[in-house]
């Protein structure tokens, strides 16, 4: 089955530094889209960033462009966000997605929280 395991969170301080992590077992990795999304506390979920099958072509929210980079390794079935010169507002639990026949899977999730 479809398996995505969040991971890399933590408290950090504003202009700090994170990566998160991604791993995905149970269907073809390198043949997917994958996403990053984020939900705040009061907030709707929103997505951050994605990134194509083969890691060509990437794209971001406009509230992270130029700090966050996504990036894989299809052969370590793993998506990776690399977080940079984070702040307070980018605080909420983050969530790798793939999209498979239509249907969403999701990460648990691993909180992000920046403060001083």
């Amino acid at each position: 089955q479809v398996q995505l395991v969040d991971s890399g969170g933590g408290l950090v301080q504003p202009g700090g530094s994170l990566t998160l992590s991604c791993a995905a077992s149970g269907f073809t990795f390198s043949n997917y889209v994958m996403r990053w999304f984020r939900q705040a506390p009061g907030k709707e979920r929103e997505l951050v960033a994605d990134i194509t099958s083969t890691g060509g072509t990437r794209s971001y929210a406009d509230s992270v462009k130029g700090r966050f980079t996504i990036s894989r390794e299809n052969a370590k079935n793993t998506v990776y966000l690399q977080m940079n010169s984070l702040k307070p507002d980018d605080t909420a639990v983050y969530y790798c997605n793939a999209r498979i026949s239509r249907r969403d899977y999701w990460g648990q999730g691993t909180q992000v929280t920046v403060s001083s």
